[in-house]
């Protein structure tokens, strides 16, 4: 181990420039445009591998795009991990919102700048030198690795999971580690144990078969966006709990010690709000911030629109109006039944005026970890060893639906060691991932995997 932590120490100058390299390919995954790139990606992704030494490495393609599929075998007696992540990024836009060229990476006071520098080319390759840093400092991996890279992240990963059902032996590890996360403050180590699910829906309601001049047929026409906003607004009672019947049915419930371990964390309300320009914070009466934002369900409308945006003014009555609506589910919940209960919502309530159309656009599963498992355990004493502090087990508000997937068709539970930061602006205009985390991400995967190699 100590080889290959000296190994990432004189050589992490050529591993920060390699990384640029791999961030100026624009591998857009949700724009036709860039198809040719998403797949560029793959295939610089493949070429590094072969270069590092790594045994076996595959270009294999779905439906959709190519998943790089790579193993080293060292010891068939030795345990084995299945490394995730994803070489697909998110579209750059607004691109006048960027201080530098979204795929011209930039660092600045220690910080890379580009599209993909934390999520998740930067966390991805983080796994690549410290395999490095073992084959080339060390001359061998203490444990077998297999790696599983896909372009599709960003749009759903529709095609992983039939990927994973039609190779599952190949897939076969004992653990599955996943670098998406972030770590709950700068400076401040965490592992990742519980992460939300997701529903997502498309809400239409069609009133007039045309927009209307609004003097003519206002007053006995319902228009379809107040209408609509009625719908929306009564989603929510006064203590902020989401009206659907049913919607918390299964939701498995926080024990005293986790709401011990919330009230615990180095964490400012006020100063969370104050980030992110808001007065104060609402949430779930009874709950506090960081419950309400990691660990219960949620509903969220997304973007609604219909009838005249435009500059000036036209006095129309809409023909139709139209939401988003996304649903952060917790462990319990899956995302049939909440979609299920959010349809029979709306359908129960459509005005007797107005035609409903839903739209069930994608979801997916949330998930918890055994945080006492002998994965978890090398992981929490890796970070120690880099950080000099016990990591804090933290829920994560987001969703990486392969984790279940995992769980489901692979039967594996998987360590989630991430190393971003909230305030990195992943999703957002100058995406960024501090060169001091991506370093020692490294040394603690390299912790991780000496340490979880001897049981």
């Amino acid at each position: 181990m100590n080889k290959a932590l000296s190994f990432t120490e004189t050589h992490f100058d050529r591993f920060v420039d390699e990384l640029i390299d791999f961030l100026r390919i624009p591998s857009v995954s949700t724009d036709p445009d860039h198809a040719k790139d998403v797949r560029a990606a793959a295939d610089w992704l493949a070429d590094h591998l072969r270069k590092l030494g790594i045994q076996t490495v595959d270009v294999m393609e779905t439906e959709g795009f190519p998943i790089v599929y790579a193993e080293h075998i060292v010891d068939p007696t030795k345990p084995t991990i299945l490394v995730y992540g994803h070489y697909d990024v998110q579209p750059p836009d607004p691109l006048e919102l960027w201080d530098s060229a979204p795929f011209n990476p930039v660092i600045k006071n220690g910080d890379l700048y580009a599209r993909g520098a934390c999520d998740d080319k930067g966390q991805l390759f983080m796994h690549l030198k410290a395999a490095e840093s073992f084959l080339s400092g060390a001359k061998a991996l203490p444990l077998n690795v297999k790696y599983i890279f896909e372009g599709e992240e960003e749009v759903g990963s529709e095609h992983l999971p039939g990927f994973l059902t039609k190779h599952k032996n190949l897939l076969a590890a004992d653990v599955a580690v996943v670098s998406d996360t972030a770590l709950f403050g700068n400076g401040v180590p965490s592992i990742t144990y519980g992460l939300r699910g997701l529903a997502y829906v498309e809400v239409v309601l069609e009133g007039p078969d045309r927009d209307l001049h609004s003097g003519v047929y206002g007053g006995a026409i319902e228009n379809p966006i107040n209408a609509l906003a009625k719908m929306i607004a009564d989603l929510h009672d006064e203590n902020h709990r989401v009206t659907i019947a049913g919607f918390y049915d299964n939701v498995i419930a926080l024990t005293p010690e986790e709401r011990s371990t919330f009230a615990s964390l180095p964490f400012d309300s006020d100063e969370w709000v104050h980030d992110v320009g808001a007065k104060k914070p609402r949430m779930e009466n009874g709950y506090s911030v960081l419950e309400g934002t990691t660990a219960r369900p949620t509903l969220d409308c997304n973007g609604i629109w219909g009838g005249f945006t435009g500059k000036g003014a036209k006095t129309v009555l809409p023909a139709r109006a139209h939401v988003k609506i996304s649903c952060r589910l917790v462990p319990g919940q899956t995302p049939d039944e909440i979609t299920a209960k959010l349809k029979a919502h709306f359908e129960k309530h459509v005005p007797a005026t107005m035609k409903l159309t839903f739209t069930n656009l994608h979801g997916g599963h949330g998930a918890l970890v055994d945080t006492n498992s002998d994965a978890m355990k090398a992981a929490s004493e890796a970070m120690e060893g880099v950080y000099g502090e016990k990591p804090y087990m933290v829920r994560c508000g987001g969703s990486i639906p392969i984790v279940a997937d995992f769980k489901k068709i692979l039967g594996q539970e998987t360590v989630l060691m991430g190393f971003g930061l909230d305030s990195d602006a992943i999703h957002s205009p100058n995406e960024k991932f501090g060169l001091d985390r991506f370093r020692k991400g490294i040394d603690s995967i390299i912790r991780f995997m000496d340490i979880y190699s001897k049981g």
